[in-house]
């Protein structure tokens, strides 16, 4: 079994950042399917032309392939950056699936799947007619090494052999040998141990080439080399305002993803998300072709905006992978009882949870750990059920059980952030819901960056709080073993194996689902040791967000897939 490591550790604190982001700022189309709209804004077949503004709250900072940690290549990114596998640019489910970029294919793996060999497709140029070659993809694989370059998805570091010691190319010329280019198209990867997801990881920006002949190091993302449709005209703010034009030497031909059908693209960010709700829903001059990528409707604004049918045609739904949940620590007492878990599990009042967290419209119930999607495993189980309005009778008979016959009195915290989901509201409908079992609840809000410092610490982690979690990219992997996988329990950093479960037989079919190359294989026993941790009552979920976000009116061709669960630009028309 492989020992955890610094690098572990390190994605795990990452992949929280990455989902407290996206939680933040994603959010979603209205009236469609579970998914999304696809085709759906202003009338008429899209065109090419005019110019798409985006507006977020969040800058777009760093905007070089090594620093930037994304999942699917991206939103704004991937319109710059090609990677050599990519997020499907469909609608819903089906969005959710890795498809081909650069490369001819999702790799083909060695039998145990420690080897994945990439071959890239033909005619591949940059924004200056240079060809793109596997040594490019190698060298900016290497770079996202260097200690100048921070910031980017840690996974490669921790899979590829050598990579744990590699100091980029700055340091250490000679390179990675566990990346090999045999020629100008083919690249080879020598993996640490069986890595059936390799192509979900290829999704990401640091797989992006870059010619080492171009790289200004730290000043790379002022004029990253466009390998995607637009290139960068300028880049102002660090990122506050990017504005994009065509790669005059992007082939469509090459790129089934990328629709391309602006002329320019202008994003602005820094805003506010009132003022950005504000603007698309006037739709005024240029924000009638605006988008955002990072600000959704909040309960208020989504009721008023519901009320205007005009309005509400533009509002998109999407849904990315997440849960919010109970967070039990079992060393903490009385939570290392089982039947007191047990007893709050069959106590909750999801129907309260979900009003508290704006309503069904923006909130789904949950009582599984993974999301409610097909790519996570979902498999539908409820393992302590409370009914819509949670089960009293059940959870006084628990207590009693558990040596608290009169009921007992325990502390929940949660975050004083208006999140809608480890916030206040969320901590008092629980309260009041388990006060009908006969548990006390006292609340103890925290500031944000002081609530996640003492929950995520295995020294201060409380026995009873409010967490969520996402994946960087839409499996169970790495939506389940970083919560669950005692070999990521973190002693001295970010840990987010609340329950400090560590079980051999749960890390032993970690390493087993990991090695399967076949994802719906993968899938199926992800939802089965879903269940079965489930079953413990080491969390309670909760409810999965849905995403809703306005779109001005001269929009086309919104589509809004499973992995990101918001609006994607790379298919937005404005003509």
């Amino acid at each position: 079994m492989r020992q955890p490591s610094v690098i572990s550790r390190r994605a795990a604190a990452a992949v929280a950042v990455l989902v407290v982001a996206a939680g933040a700022a994603a959010c979603g189309p209205e009236g469609s399917g579970k998914g999304s709209d696809s085709g759906s804004g202003a009338a008429g077949a899209p065109k090419k032309g005019g110019t798409l503004t985006v507006l977020n709250s969040a800058p777009q900072e760093d905007f070089d392939p090594a620093r930037l940690y994304t999942s699917g290549g991206g939103n704004v990114p991937s319109l710059v950056f090609r990677t050599l596998t990519t997020r499907n640019r469909e609608a819903g489910a089906a969005g959710s699936k890795v498809v081909p970029d650069l490369a001819t294919d999702l790799g083909t793996p060695s039998k145990n799947a420690t080897v994945w060999t990439y071959t890239l497709k033909d005619n591949l140029t940059y924004e200056d007619g240079s060809a793109i070659t596997s040594a490019d993809i190698k060298y900016g694989i290497e770079r996202s090494f260097a200690a100048e370059l921070s910031g980017g998805a840690p996974y490669l570091r921790d899979w590829l052999v050598g990579g744990a010691g590699y100091q980029g190319p700055y340091k250490d010329k000679k390179g990675l040998d566990s990346i090999r280019t045999p020629d100008a198209k083919t690249i080879v990867f020598h993996l640490n141990k069986p890595e059936g997801e390799f192509p979900f990881l290829a999704t990401q920006t640091q797989t992006t080439p870059v010619p080492k002949a171009k790289d200004t190091g730290t000043k790379y993302e002022e004029h990253p080399l466009a390998s995607g449709p637009y290139k960068v005209v300028k880049n102002e703010g660090d990122g506050e305002r990017l504005t994009l034009a065509r790669n005059p030497h992007w082939s469509a031909a090459t790129d089934e993803e990328r629709k391309a059908y602006p002329d320019r693209i202008d994003v602005r960010s820094g805003l506010d998300s009132a003022v950005i709700n504000q603007r698309l829903s006037a739709s005024q001059g240029a924000d009638a072709a605006a988008v955002t990528t990072d600000t959704n409707l909040g309960p208020a604004e989504l009721a008023k905006v519901s009320g205007d049918k005009k309005l509400a045609a533009r509002v998109g739904t999407g849904h990315f992978g997440f849960t919010n949940y109970i967070a039990f620590n079992p060393k903490v007492k009385p939570f290392d009882n089982p039947k007191v878990r047990q007893a709050i599990s069959y106590a909750v009042d999801r129907t309260s949870v979900v009003n508290a967290a704006g309503g069904s419209s923006l909130a789904e119930p949950a009582t599984t750990f993974l999301p409610d999607q097909a790519s996570f495993g979902y498999t539908p189980y409820d393992a302590f059920p409370a009914g819509r309005n949670g089960n009293a009778a059940k959870a006084k008979e628990l207590l009693k059980e558990a040596g608290y016959p009169k009921g007992l009195t325990v502390t929940l915290t949660h975050n004083n952030e208006k999140n809608f989901a480890t916030s206040p509201e969320i901590a008092t409908a629980l309260q009041e819901a388990l006060k009908k079992a006969g548990i006390t609840v006292k609340l103890r809000g925290l500031e944000d960056n002081a609530y996640s410092d003492t929950v995520y610490n295995v020294k201060s982690e409380p026995g009873f709080f409010l967490g969520g979690w996402g994946a960087d990219w839409p499996s169970g992997g790495p939506f389940f073993a970083p919560v669950f996988d005692g070999r990521q329990i973190v002693t001295s950093g970010y840990n987010f194996n609340a329950s400090q479960l560590n079980d051999p037989a749960v890390n032993k079919e970690i390493d087993e689902i990991n090695k399967l190359t076949d994802l719906d294989a993968a899938a199926k026993r992800w939802g089965a040791l879903d269940k079965k941790v489930g079953e413990r009552a080491l969390t309670v979920p909760l409810f999965h967000p849905v995403y809703k976000r306005l779109y001005g009116e001269a929009v086309k061709n919104v589509v809004i897939g499973d992995w990101t669960g918001v609006l994607d630009i790379s298919q937005v028309a404005v003509k």
